[in-house]
């Protein structure tokens, strides 16, 4: 089958790769252009362009697909038999959706309509869902609102980050395109209306319908008159960018545990322990205030509730690191503050 990709992130690269070990004839891959990165803002490809070119597949960066007549005109002469989209990054038009005679379908990171947009896979973590998972999604014009052809669930865990979730959601996602494929391929070309009818697609239900909006600048700052669970789940789904400051220079959170006693199944051996240890309480100790150092593992640090464990960080100018190193690197005493200093 001859297939045209869209994908822009490192989460759409395993989908690529799965197409082309299934034999697939990949005519083109389509991405975001180069952009600027990094300290140095040096311009670098996305990794989609970066994986498609050491494959010899032809890439396409337009800057606005909707606006782009020409590349539109370009990637219609690939005649391509379908497209398949994974994180993108651009919403098709309907002139580019009607291209492929076997229609256009999403690999979508949720279980729609949960989440349907951006970052599906930060707010699963930030709003605390227990599963999530993948949907192969036949693309309409609206944002994520077509019928789902194939979906798996997947658990989430409670210590598991934003990436580590991505990985594991993108090895679903080329896992399922692979497995849809040939049944869109057997019912054939037709009216798009009779090849969903053919292939027995669900229609999304309005019910539990969520969007996953755009983060901003001030998602990522930490408050520490926030619950431990809340914080833990920020430090999680944000990773490795939710921020607070120590002595006056920023802190990245990269590992937390939320101390509670109800959650101690999910935590690691030492946050059991530390869970599990009735002293550690915040009843008298403005949140953000260091409880305890716990040796060998990290900060326990009060909230509006019960503590949080900081086990790994990242110190402004200096390298990430963890347990008894990132102690020595703060050099954090008890009754010290992360964040700003509370006000009487």
């Amino acid at each position: 089958m001859k297939i045209l990709f869209w994908g822009t992130p490192a989460y759409a690269v395993p989908s690529l790769e799965a197409l082309v070990a299934a034999d697939h004839q990949l005519v083109g891959v389509v991405t975001q252009p180069d952009r600027r990165r990094g300290r140095g803002k040096q311009l670098m490809a996305s990794a989609v362009k970066a994986r498609a070119l050491e494959l010899g597949i032809p890439v396409f960066t337009p800057e606005r697909i909707r606006r782009d007549s020409e590349c539109q005109a370009r990637l219609a002469a690939l005649e391509a038999d379908l497209s398949v989209v994974v994180a993108y990054g651009q919403i098709l038009p309907p002139e580019v959706l009607a291209q492929p005679p076997l229609g256009c379908w999403n690999g979508h990171g949720s279980l729609l309509p949960r989440w349907r947009g951006a970052g599906p896979i930060q707010w699963s973590l930030l709003e605390g869902d227990s599963h999530t998972g993948v949907g192969v999604m036949a693309m309409e014009e609206g944002l994520d609102t077509g019928p789902v052809l194939l979906e798996r669930a997947i658990p989430i865990g409670l210590l598991e980050n934003a990436q580590q979730l991505g990985q594991r959601l993108a090895a679903l996602t080329a896992e399922l395109l692979v497995e849809a494929l040939p049944r869109i391929a057997a019912v054939g070309t037709g009216p798009q209306a009779e090849r969903w009818a053919r292939l027995g697609v669900t229609p999304q239900l309005e019910e539990g319908l969520t969007y996953a909006r755009m983060l901003t600048r001030n998602d990522f700052s930490i408050d520490w008159n926030s619950s431990a669970l809340a914080i833990h789940r920020k430090v999680m789904g944000l990773y490795p960018g939710a921020t607070t400051s120590w002595q006056g220079k920023r802190l990245k959170l990269l590992a937390t545990e939320p101390l509670v006693q109800r959650l101690a199944a999910q935590l690691s051996p030492e946050g059991q322990l530390l869970a599990q240890q009735g002293g550690l309480t915040t009843t008298e100790a403005a949140p953000g205030r260091v409880l305890a150092i716990a040796d060998g593992i990290g900060l326990v640090v009060a909230t509006q509730g019960c503590p949080v464990l900081v086990s790994e960080a990242q110190l402004e100018g200096k390298t990430a690191s963890a347990g008894p190193v990132l102690i020595q690197q703060l050099g954090a005493k008890v009754g010290e503050q992360l964040g700003p200093e509370p006000q009487d």
